[in-house]
């Protein structure tokens, strides 16, 4: 496909890395130095100049391109980019829109301009936290099948039961349906068989029912409730997204900001929340706020270092408190994963990222097997693929057994059009209309069509 990129920040450069390698790619910035960077690193084509021009956009040749995704900092400029692009004839238009005050029109803006998706980083990421706080077990939470069946990423702790379990022997020692469809073990990534054994320190990915990971986390004796009550630090746009729906789940939310107009503000949006003036690095103030009794805390300020040094301060105050910490710096998230030095980080960036990705998949793959779902786990080196199995599958009703699969590909969970989840076995089989999970380290896979060798 032909894809036009406008603006090239940390999600644009992300997604120039990640399409430019089975696709024909353009981006486009007022930066010219950073252009020419880019060009020089990848395989595409570049233009200096802003994005919405009309003459900038007929010089990137936006009138052959299958998609122009636009990415610059301005909600503005973004979506009188697309609209440019639908009138120079381009079909698909996604537009990165931060504004809350946009968030009421952006049906209108599908339908009545043709924006063919709009994405809010900040609401996204605040619905990530959301998954996690209510299931804290997990450092990451992700959902398929309008969560029926959800993938839980979780790193086996010194002691842990699984130390040395085979994983063909999970079933007989746990007595609980889940599937680990891949472990993340120092540098290695694995989609393992079942001889494959657990150790202390992997980071393992599970598949299963809502009921049976809590179970499988109760045997473990690590399970932890939903959180009922939180902290969370930065009155940031991220945080009126996430404070709005866990106050709507029914959870109590403390927010600390140290800009007073800041609090003034999120206080007359968020009438439920408590809102207070103050540094949430200190210790004193958070022990005054009862971080002891509180069941998460969550840093979402503007700048990654003091969300991490404050989510690791608040982990040494209190015993089973979910700390999560909003790190987009690429280099810093992969050194507090590899120190497990914080519970849950999450990066508004990737989030973006891979819902964009998720919709060019989906246009990659018009022609074949309806596309749901993607989720890019393992730092992006694995991708979990929802699928609808429709008349075109030609291994409908085959038992798994009879099927090759290509390798380092993993069938990780069906749900039944009745709604019933099913951990696959060998004498299993797909049936029409079911959704399938599938996960893989093949990152251009895009059919279920494409999973036999």
């Amino acid at each position: 496909m032909k894809i036009v990129i406008v603006g090239i920040g940390k999600v644009g450069l992300a997604l120039t890395k990640q399409l430019s390698v089975d696709n024909k790619v353009t981006v486009v910035d007022e930066d010219d130095q950073l252009v020419e960077n880019i060009i020089n690193v990848y395989d595409v084509m570049g233009v200096c100049g802003n994005g919405a021009s009309y003459q900038v956009q007929q010089e990137a040749d936006v009138a052959h391109a299958n998609l122009l995704i636009a990415t610059t900092s301005s909600d503005e400029i973004n979506i009188l980019a697309c609209l440019v692009a639908k009138k120079l004839g381009v079909h698909h238009t996604i537009a990165r829109i931060r504004n809350p005050e946009y968030e009421k029109q952006l049906r209108f803006m599908r339908t009545e301009l043709g924006l063919s998706m709009a994405i809010n980083p900040e609401k996204a990421t605040a619905r990530e936290i959301a998954r996690v706080l209510r299931f804290p077990a997990a450092m990451k939470l992700e959902s398929f099948s309008k969560g029926r069946l959800e993938l839980v990423e979780y790193r086996l702790t010194e002691h842990s039961k699984l130390d040395g379990v085979r994983l063909s022997d999970l079933y007989r020692s746990l007595k609980v349906r889940v599937l680990i469809c891949a472990v993340a073990r120092k540098a290695e990534t694995i989609i393992p068989s079942g001889d494959f054994q657990l150790r202390t320190g992997d980071k393992i990915y599970l598949t299963s029912s809502p009921s049976e990971l809590e179970q499988f986390f109760r045997h473990l004796g690590v399970f932890r409730a939903r959180a009922n009550s939180v902290i969370v630090v930065g009155a940031s746009k991220i945080c009126y997204y996430l404070a709005s729906e866990l106050i709507e789940m029914g959870m109590d939310v403390k927010i600390i900001d140290r800009d007073e107009q800041r609090c003034i503000r999120m206080g007359e949006l968020l009438p439920k929340a408590l809102v207070i003036v103050g540094d949430g690095a200190d210790s004193e103030l958070l022990h005054e706020e009862g971080i002891e009794q509180a069941d998460a805390f969550v840093a979402i300020t503007g700048i990654d270092e003091a969300n991490i040094l404050m989510a690791m301060s608040a982990a040494k105050q209190t015993s089973g408190c979910k700390v999560v910490a909003k790190i987009n710096r690429k280099s810093l998230v992969d050194l507090v994963s590899a120190e497990s030095m914080i519970d849950s980080v999450v990066s508004a960036g990737s989030v973006t990222t891979e819902l964009i990705l998720q919709y060019v998949k989906a246009m990659e793959n018009a022609s074949g097997t309806q596309l749901k779902t993607l989720h890019r786990i393992v730092e992006g080196k694995v991708e979990a693929m929802e699928f609808s199995v429709t008349a075109e599958v030609p291994f409908v009703n085959i038992p798994l057994k009879d099927l090759k699969l290509k390798s380092g590909l993993l069938l990780a969970g069906i749900v039944r059009q009745n709604g019933k989840i099913v951990i696959p076995s060998g004498d299993d089989a797909l049936h029409l209309h079911d959704d399938v999970i599938v996960v893989t380290t093949d990152t251009r896979l895009q059919d279920i069509r494409g999973i036999l060798q």
